[in-house]
Formats: C-alpha cells, structure tokens, sequence
C-alpha cells in the first residue's frame, strides 16, 4: 500500500495534514528528518504511516507513559501490533516484549529512554528489523529546551545499533538554539528541518493581570461558551476548581497523572464527547488528545517557559474557527514564579544530603543497590528528613544527569498478572484447590492470553463478578503468586526511583556543578520571556513567534493587546475630531475642551489634549488652547 492508502484504511481520512506528508516522504527517502510541528498538527501520523509502508519495526522514544499507553492502545484497536516498555514493568514483562519485537509481528515498540541505559534492551534492538527511529518530544534531548531530560542523551546510541536506520525528531516547540542541538546530540547525518509556522490566525492570545481570578474565569466560560481546558499547577487546585465551575452550574471534571487509568479514560472520553463542557487539569492533560472544537483554554497559574504555554494555549481552536488562549496572573503569581526557580536549583551540599537520605530511607549499604527499582514516596521522604519538596525533586534531577539514579514520572499502573505454570498443571490445580477455582475462571474467561505475556487485571471487576470484597481477592492472588502460580504486580500510582550505580559516599559524589550554573542561567532566561509576554504592550502573537525565530511584520488583531490599540486608535479619531470642532470657533479653555469633548472619560480627554501638546499639534497662550 501506498501512504494515502495507509492513511485511508487505518485512519479514514482522505488527505495528509499540512507537511504531513512532506515530512513522511523525508523519512522514506531514509533521510534524518527534524519535523517541527505545532499542538494538535498530526504528529504521531508522521511516523506512524512510513513505519506501516516498510518492512519491519519502528521504535518510538517518549517520556510520557500515559501518552505511550494511549497510542499503544490506539494503534491495536486498528489492527496494528504495537508493544510498550516503561518505568515500572518487571524484568519478564520486559523480556517477553522485546522477544515479541524481535521474532513477532509487532510494528512498533514504544520506549521510554530510561531504557536505553539497559544492555538488554541494547543487544535485542540489535537484533530486530527496524525500519524508523521516532524521537517523540524532541526538545527533551537539548539542555537548551525547556524540559530537558538526561536520560534523553542515551537515545544517540541508536545510532550506533543501526547506522543505516534514519532518525525522525518530533517536537511541537524549539527555539532556533534548541533545533540545532537536537539534530547534533541525534548526529544527523545533514541538516534536516521541515517546520510549520507557529502563527495560529484564529487563536486569539490574552494575558490579564486579575486580582480575582475566580470571577474572571466564570465571565469568560459564561460569555466564549462552548468546550474549554483550564490548567492548573497541582492535583489539589484540579479538583478545587472543578468543584467552583459545578456550584456555578457549569459542567466539569478534572484530570491529573494519578487518577487509574480506566477513570482516565472515561473523563477523556466524556470530554471529548461534550458530556462534559470544561476539564481542570495540570499540564498532564492533553498530549495525544485531538478535539478539534475546543473554544478556550484558560491559565490559572504562569507557566515555567512560553515552550510549555505555547503547547498548551495551541490545544485551542484546532478546527481553525476562533478560539481564545487566556493567561490569568497576579503578583503573587510573579512571586511564586521566582520561588520556584530558586528551589529549582539547590547547592551541591544539598543535593549530596538528599542522596545520602536517600540511601538512608532505602537502608542501602555501600556498593550495593545497582539495578535497584522502587517505588518513591516523595511527600512521605521528604516529611521524614524534613525536605522541601521542590528543591528535592530538582536535586533528583541532577542526581539523575550524572547517572547515578533514574526517576520515573508518577503514572498509574493497573495490577498485572501472568500464569507461571502450563495449563494442564493449572487444571490440576484448580481441582486439588477447589476455594481458587472460580477466581482462576474468572481470569482465563477475560484473559486468555494470561499464559504468554503479562495482562492488566481489576480486583474490583473480579470481586464484583464473584462476589466478594475487593480485600479477599487480593489476598487470593498474593497467594497464588506465594504457590507459584502466577506472577501478580499489584497496581501502583507512584513515581520510580531505579539506582543506575552502585551506592557511593555521598562526600565524593561527582555533581557537575558548571552543568547547574549553565542551567540555571537558562531557566532564568526562559522566566524572564514569560514576565516579558505578560507585561508586553504590541502584540501576543508576534512575540511568541519572536521568541521562536519567526517574524511576522504584522500585528495578529486579535489579542488583548491589538484590541486595545484598535479601540484607543478608534477613540483618538474621535477626540480629535471634537477638538477640530471645539477650536474652530476659537481658542478655548481646558475646562471647556475636557466638558464639550464627548468621547472617553474626563482623564481619557486630559491625557489626549496633553498628548496633542507633546507632539505640537497643540499650543496654549495663557490658559486658552489652539491648533498649531
């Protein structure tokens, strides 16, 4: 099949995006390609469809687990074999997913980079056909972009497994800095950039500093209509928010990276649907969600970089009809913003300390712990050494760039289980163990794959169907895991933390302190641009595209900004206007001018006679006024 076959059979449609296609057709002339694609441009498609058209398999790096899982279970509800291997999973369920990509039909193995640091993982990609390298969220490889990610550094060894093999980097915002880093740390083997512009005609950006957010918000909903995101900083606020919206009478839910997976779904799906009109989330919400009909999206809190606003604010108006992208910020905003940059970057004493706590809370000895993966309570870790939470978590990340530990993100996992015996050895158990019986049945109805790969189980159906509480059902399963039966992973919603060295002394931890200084003056770059747009007076539009390379010699007329200058453009014809009538008859007073003017306030026609006076359209002699 050709591409537009491809695009016509799994996902109906009967042409490609703009430069979609120029972009796939790149990648099947076996070129490095770097697509730059704005939120909600059909990015996965790029990849996707030229993967489908060649023999073999495509692995796809991302750091979002929530995101992998959605398009693994996209890509299988068509018909198409696709595997996934994160943070979280055991050594078999890795094991037996990588034999599939490597002796069966699967197309695409998703990966998260953390990953790559594994032999394993190396050697079997060694091994399998691989047609196409997707680096999903690109920027994350450029200590230059907003999100970098150290474990992102380990995806340049592709190269190495399969030299022939071309790279396709993703990613919906880069500065110019950023593009060039990218393409060197994926050692592409010439430049390759295909971009969109990230002008947006119909989305029209505003930023209003509000002393109560709250009342601004509803005004907004109640006045744009239709479907709409509001983002938030935390769990906590996603829920405080939602609850405002459903006493005023407007249909909402909320979203964050904690809820089980199943309840995850099913409040995509009702959005998506309209069944709900607003959902209130933190920035985990919208990655692989296309709704083209979104009319706002509202800020509650400033964002850390114009990379992530940029992202967020474009998941508005995707069906091109007008949309508003709204920023809504106090002082205290401000303030909270520097804050966190501060916390952001700890002193190397203190991120010494925090490993050091670390190896205590674990109780791991010295040269041990390589391999180690467990799950990381932070609030509970950080109470029990009296830690602030931010400035741990930043110490972790730097821990993590000088590969000493991985940090997984916190993702809801469900319980998984796999049969460890053959069927007729199960069969023999269930008639010696008559009380597991009905529970193994319960199993093999919903699962019959159980046997060859590990599958997602919900205590709470089981009981349901068999009748007993949810606390039963999981001692019946930890008991079968005790006998050997099977394998049981009960579900968890926390982050990982896997030890990639063995413990060292904490007093001769290396820390790359250079690294640290030149992030910090990055980030304090990146904040600045968002105090910048804030207190900007021109134009929303252009300095967004201004701060991704792009100038547009025009003003957008649509934002805040450019209404503004309308309206006051508007107004001064009018004033002006009254005064060449007023002073047609003669010089006059002040008093006269502000009283006979009609247009604006009285401190809106004081401030135009005295602009008329700066610029030497007008003149005074004693207190009487007249044109020059």
């Amino acid at each position: 099949m050709n591409t537009v076959e491809i695009l016509r059979k799994y996902w109906h449609h009967e042409s490609f995006r703009p430069l979609q296609e120029e972009i796939i057709q790149s990648v099947l002339d076996e070129r490095d390609t770097l697509a730059l694609m704005p939120t909600g441009g059909g990015k996965s498609v790029c990849f996707q469809v030229p993967a489908l058209a060649k023999e073999g398999i495509c692995i796809v790096i991302t750091p979002l687990i929530a995101l992998m899982k959605d398009q693994v279970e996209n890509l299988k509800a068509k018909g198409i074999e696709a595997v996934a291997i994160f943070s979280g999973m055991t050594k078999r369920e890795v094991d037996i997913a990588l034999d599939n990509c490597v002796y069966g039909p699967v197309k695409f193995l998703y990966l998260s980079p953390e990953r790559l640091k594994s032999d394993v993982v190396r050697e079997r990609i060694r091994y399998m056909n691989v047609n196409l390298f997707a680096v999903d969220e690109a920027h994350c490889i450029s200590q230059w972009g907003y999100d970098f990610r150290p474990s992102y550094l380990d995806v340049a060894v592709l190269r190495s497994l399969h030299p022939s093999v071309p790279f396709l980097a993703l990613t919906a915002t880069a500065t110019a800095k950023v593009v060039d880093d990218i393409q060197q740390k994926l050692s592409f083997r010439e430049y390759n950039v295909l971009k969109k512009s990230f002008f947006r005609e119909n989305l029209a950006y505003m930023a209003f500093d509000e002393e109560n957010k709250t009342s601004r918000m509803l005004r907004i909903i109640r006045k744009l209509g239709g479907s709409g995101i509001i983002y938030v900083r935390n769990r906590r606020e996603t829920q405080e928010v939602t609850r405002i919206l459903l006493n005023e009478g407007i249909s909402a839910d909320f979203y964050h990276a904690g809820l089980e997976t199943p309840n995850r779904a099913r409040k995509q799906e009702a959005w998506k649907n309209n069944d709900i009109r607003v959902i209130v989330a933190t920035n985990a919400f919208g990655m692989g969600i296309d709704k083209p009909d979104v009319r706002f999206v509202i800020h509650l809190d400033l964002p850390e970089s114009l990379e992530a606003y940029y992202q967020e604010a474009g998941r508005a108006g995707r069906d091109g009809k007008k949309a508003y992208a709204v920023l809504l910020y106090h002082q205290s905003d401000r303030d909270q913003l520097q804050k966190k940059y501060q916390l952001s970057f700890p002193s190397i004493d203190y991120i010494r300390q925090v490993y050091q706590q670390l190896a205590n809370y674990y109780q791991l000895a010295y040269e041990a712990g390589e391999g180690l993966t467990i799950d990381f309570d932070v609030a509970d870790f950080c109470s029990r050494y009296k830690l602030d939470a931010l400035m741990t978590l930043s110490a972790l990340k730097f821990l993590e760039r000088d590969g000493w530990i991985s940090v997984s993100e916190a993702v809801y996992l469900p319980s998984r289980i796999k049969f460890e015996v053959s069927q007729p050895d199960l069969y023999r158990y269930q008639v010696e163990n008559a009380a597991y019986d009905g529970l193994i049945k319960a199993i093999l109805r919903s699962h019959g794959g159980a046997f060859d790969h590990f599958v997602p189980v919900r205590e709470s159906e089981i009981a349901r169907r068999l009748g007993k509480p949810v606390s039963v059902i999981a001692e019946m399963l930890e008991y079968l895991k005790k006998s050997e039966v099977i394998s049981y992973l009960p579900q968890t919603d926390s982050p990982q933390i896997q030890y990639l060295r063995p413990r060292a002394d904490s007093k001769r931890l290396h820390i790359d302190s250079q690294y640290i200084r030149e992030r910090k003056e990055m980030k304090r770059e990146q904040m600045d641009a968002v105090l910048n747009y804030v207190d900007d007076r021109k134009c929303r539009s252009r300095f967004l595209l201004a701060y991704f390379g792009e100038y547009k010699p025009e003003h957008c007329r649509i934002c805040d900004l450019c209404l503004k200058a309308e309206k006051t453009e508007g107004l001064e014809d009018k004033l002006m206007g009254e005064l060449v009538e007023i002073l047609a008859e003669g010089p006059a007073t002040i008093d006269k001018l502000v009283t006979r003017m009609l247009s604006g306030d009285e401190e809106t026609r004081l401030a135009f006679v005295r602009k008329r006076l700066d610029e030497g359209k007008l003149k005074v002699n004693g207190d009487k006024y007249y044109l020059s």
